[in-house]
């Protein structure tokens, strides 16, 4: 009859409860041969305690507490006088023993795995006097084990890879189960293990736990991923035995088992002639199922008729073969191109070589299109020279273009006058001559760069560009001239034949043999008694004194024509004047006063001086102007007397101003605000005690009076106002008047029963109204009925 897991381990239990008591009597305390122990009052022969270790079943699940085994003295008569007492690990907590009988009982469910053994130590003792008539001894109680713990994977779960199309047997990774219980005792931690998913691909030792390929030729190809159950038993794999499991995921790895194939025999691109080198033609691209550096590989043209034209290199990202232009296409040359490319792997396995080689070869065809070209010249760069002496309309030199398209449509030429924004030069539309259209001049511009355009006649949109170098040959126009601006003086006391400037020259032409400069005196200047002139023949002169004693007083500045010639054919001269100034010089020949007017200057003051007494007037007189200005200020009184009599300057303009529509004039703010009220603010030139006025009735006042009475209400009101400045120049432009001998001109106070109005009475208020009156008066002479 088969048990299950708790009946086996009930009967465990049982079996060793019973095995315990079996073995009680050796537990039991004997006496034995030892040295003498003494007591007080008698002597006798030390009995040692002698047993056997105990054993407790571990994991009891009983109500009452679990034997575990007897003490017993041989001094115990049975009579009580014995008393038995328990210490040590678990002694009282765990473990108690009766004092009279000495049986010890656990009174707790123990576990192996968490102590595996206790030690305690005994002794017994005279009921009466408490001493001990054994001596103490230790002991030890051992946990008997039980299969109460499952074996476990303490690494799971697992993962491992293995190469594709590997043999049978080859190890994948081994996986180990742990058991808690007692190795020792029993077949409670003998593990075995097995596969329960995984099959039949791969297989498990049993005792080591090391996974193996169980199938051949496993192709990552079409699968790459396995995912394996192992399980662990105890009990060597018995039944009732406890079980763990844990997963592997078994990853296949690449090997380079595929060979690289071209899904087309052949393969056909079309390219403009018009694309430029190193431009991508065509991506063509090998399948091989295999990844990473067993897939890479490597593309080479080995036949056909392009070789030197195209190239091909791989992409290392995708793998491709790239086709690129070497060499720009003409389609009038070539019209089209065949190519045999080979894509082999870089990295071969030598295992898998009988499946195949590993390279294949494909066609590429590629046809060059037509493009409308624009016109080619015969030169990139035209080299032409031509003399700055030459006449307007001279030919310089031609270039020539050509259409290189099979149509050969004529070409014309022209000038880009971006680079010739100067129109030096023509070109001749149909046959490309350049002349000349302005004198040139080799100082200005000596090198010309022009840009030579060709057009299509039948398309003007394609335009070619030549270049065109034009160098301009020198001739002698330029004649010599001083190098600088010289400042040459001479000291009063110079001595004759002393040297008092060098001399060069400079020429803008540009001899083949370099310059040559010719130095002398002109006619005029040479007899003069003053100075010469020494040629060096090395392109500068000397200037030299012929006399000593040059006086300032007598004359200060020579003028010396110096005549210069260059070499050139033919040569070119020009007379250039030296000033030369004669000046005050101390012990060394250094200049110090070259000016005449220093001796007009009185004896012993020198321009410092001057300056300096000037500067003293200019600040007494600066401080006098400031004093008679605070005077005066302080002579007026900021404020007035009350007796002070106050009089103010009236302006008056007869101008009538242009009215409302003269805003330059005159500021509107003084008509727009004619009624405004202002704070009687007392001014600090204006006594306090004037008030403002408020305007009186104008209606029946004569105009004279009327006005004057106006004027002085504004001046009144100026008075008092604190914004007004101090001294007031019054203008007012606000008055009307006491209004028109015609009134109103208004209808609203017209007295009518209807809506017809008589306009006669318009011609009683003069001539100024007879159109008004015309208009709408109701007589005989009225324009509408």
């Amino acid at each position: 009859m088969k048990l299950g897991k708790v009946e086996f381990c009930h009967f465990l239990q049982i079996l060793a409860l019973f095995l315990c008591l079996s073995g009680m009597n050796q537990a039991e305390l004997t006496r034995s041969r030892s040295k003498p122990y003494f007591q007080s009052g008698r002597t006798r022969t030390k009995r040692s305690w002698v047993w056997n270790q105990f054993f407790v079943l571990e994991e009891y699940m009983g109500t009452d507490p679990l034997y575990v085994g007897k003490l017993h003295s041989d001094v115990d008569k049975g009579d009580g006088s014995i008393k038995y007492i328990l210490s040590g690990e678990g002694a009282s907590s765990i473990f108690i023993i009766d004092e009279n009988t000495g049986d010890i009982h656990a009174t707790k469910r123990l576990d192996r795995e968490e102590q595996a053994y206790y030690t305690l130590r005994a002794q017994a003792l005279d009921r009466l006097t408490n001493k001990p008539v054994e001596p103490e001894s230790e002991f030890v109680i051992k946990i008997q084990d039980i299969n109460d713990n499952e074996p476990k994977f303490l690494d799971g779960p697992y993962t491992a890879g293995v190469p594709e199309m590997s043999p049978v047997g080859t190890s994948v990774v081994q996986v180990t189960a742990t058991d808690a219980d007692d190795p020792t005792y029993g077949n409670s931690a003998r593990v075995v293990y097995s596969i329960l998913q995984g099959q039949p691909y791969f297989s498990v030792e049993p005792k080591t736990g090391v996974i193996k390929t169980a199938l051949p030729n496993m192709d990552r190809e079409a699968k790459d991923q396995y995912l394996l159950v192992i399980q662990a038993k105890d009990m060597v794999g018995q039944n009732g035995g406890l079980s763990g499991t844990t997963s592997v995921t078994v990853t296949l790895t690449d090997v380079n088992d595929n060979p690289p194939r071209f899904p087309r025999r052949s393969y056909q691109y079309n390219v403009p002639e018009s694309l430029p080198v190193a431009s991508v033609v065509a991506r063509i691209k090998a399948a091989d199922a295999d990844v990473g550096p067993n897939a890479e590989m490597e593309y080479k043209i080995v036949d056909g008729d392009g070789l030197g034209v195209f190239k091909i290199s791989v992409d290392k990202d995708t793998q491709e073969g790239i086709i690129t232009i070497q060499k720009e296409l003409d389609f009038e040359a070539k019209t089209s191109y065949t190519l045999r490319i080979e894509a082999a792997n870089m990295h071969v396995d030598p295992r898998f070589l009988s499946l195949g080689p590993f390279s294949d070869m494909t066609t590429v065809k590629i046809i060059v299109e037509d493009v409308d070209e624009p016109p080619v010249f015969t030169s990139h760069l035209y080299s032409m020279v031509v003399s700055e002496a030459a006449k307007v309309g001279t030919i310089i030199g031609t270039v020539a273009a050509h259409d290189p398209d099979a149509s050969n449509s004529p070409v014309r030429y022209s000038i880009d006058r971006n680079t010739d924004l100067e129109r030096y030069f023509n070109i001749d539309a149909n046959s490309g001559v350049i002349t000349t259209a302005k004198s040139l001049d080799r100082e200005t511009n000596a090198v010309h760069n022009i840009t030579v355009l060709a057009m299509e006649s039948q398309n003007p949109a394609q335009i070619g560009r030549g270049y065109v170098a034009i160098t301009i040959l020198d001739i002698n126009d330029n004649a010599p001239e001083f190098a600088m601006e010289y400042e040459t003086t001479v000291c009063e006391n110079a001595q004759p034949g002393q040297v008092i400037q060098k001399i060069s020259a400079i020429d803008k032409d540009d001899p083949p043999n370099g310059h040559q400069f010719y130095f002398s005196l002109t006619a005029e200047a040479a007899n003069n008694h003053n100075f010469t002139l020494q040629d060096n023949k090395d392109n500068t002169a000397t200037v030299l004194t012929k006399r000593n004693g040059f006086r300032r007083q007598e004359q200060s500045v020579f003028y010396l024509p110096i005549f210069i010639v260059d070499s050139g054919s033919p040569s070119l001269s020009s007379t250039n004047t030296l000033t030369i100034r004669v000046c005050d010089c101390d012990a060394d020949g250094i200049a110090q006063t070259c000016n005449a007017e220093a001796y007009i200057l009185p004896a012993g003051l020198s321009t410092g001086a001057l300056i300096a007494i000037l500067a003293c007037v200019l600040t007494l007189l600066v401080l006098v102007l400031l004093i008679v200005t605070m005077r005066r200020r302080k002579k007026e009184p900021l404020i007035f007397d009350e007796e002070r009599d106050i009089r103010e300057n009236i302006v008056r303009y007869d101008d009538e101003g242009g009215g409302e529509e003269d805003t330059e004039a005159f500021d509107m703010a003084a008509l727009r605000n004619l009624n405004i009220m202002r704070d009687t603010k007392t001014r600090r030139d204006v006594t306090p005690e004037i008030q403002f006025l408020s305007r009186p009735t104008f209606k029946s006042i004569p105009d004279n009076v009327i006005f004057r009475e106006f004027i002085w209400e504004r001046l009144k009101e100026a008075d008092v106002d604190p914004c007004a400045p101090p001294y007031d120049s019054l203008q007012t432009y606000a008055f009307e008047g006491n209004g028109s001998v015609a009134e109103s001109l208004s209808s609203l106070d017209s007295i009518s029963s209807n809506s017809d109005q008589n306009y006669d009475y318009l011609s009683d208020w003069g001539p100024r109204f007879k159109r008004l009156a015309d208009m709408y008066g109701t007589g005989p002479d009225c324009l509408y009925s």
